[in-house]
């Protein structure tokens, strides 16, 4: 049984992306999560490379080392923690020490030294990823927004958001495109 960890899976079309880029190489798995494959038996170097290319032409990358499978394990944390806010009203520090049994201070080092940005920067990123999600969804009010996201108010997310995108969030709902990526952060 091979255990294949991948980077950059973020969702559940992430997973069936791989499902399919796997299918399409012809390699059977057992079990397909967020950041991880399982396959029985091994794989070739061939199929590697091939593997390779395919989540390449995804967005995504196979990881090789411990420390890599640390930081995307922290990314995933951040992901559940942004994107379960009201079930995860922990402290963010505290959230990762839980989902990863480490201490945070650990995990900051390694990941700023793996990503080259510390996670608060990843973190914000990502709620504002998700605030924009939010947005053109239209079924909220900013405050609504502010208090779904962990934000203090409406004006702190609007200052952060503009921050961040360049944009102030009634900019980015009449569709400017001259946003910066939040992924800049």
């Amino acid at each position: 049984m091979t255990q294949l960890k991948i980077k950059n899976m973020v969702c559940r079309h992430c997973v069936s992306a791989l499902a399919g880029a796997l299918e399409k190489l012809g390699i059977a798995y057992t079990h397909i999560g967020l950041g991880e494959a399982t396959v029985p038996g091994e794989i070739t170097m061939s199929q590697l490379r091939a593997l390779d290319t395919e989540l390449d032409a995804l967005g995504f990358e196979r990881i090789d080392s411990p420390e890599q499978a640390i930081v995307e394990k922290v990314k995933h944390a951040v992901l559940h923690h942004v994107r379960n806010e009201a079930e995860c009203r922990l402290k963010l520090s505290a959230c990762i020490e839980e989902q990863l049994g480490m201490p945070y201070d650990t995990v900051s080092r390694l990941f700023s030294q793996i990503e080259g940005r510390t996670i608060e920067k990843y973190h914000i990123a990502q709620k504002v990823e998700r605030v924009k999600e939010l947005l053109l969804c239209g079924q909220s009010t900013l405050d609504e927004i502010a208090d779904i996201t962990g934000y203090s108010s409406g004006a702190h997310l609007s200052r952060q958001f503009k921050t961040v995108t360049g944009l102030t969030p009634t900019e980015f709902c009449r569709g400017r495109n001259t946003r910066r990526p939040a992924d800049e952060v």
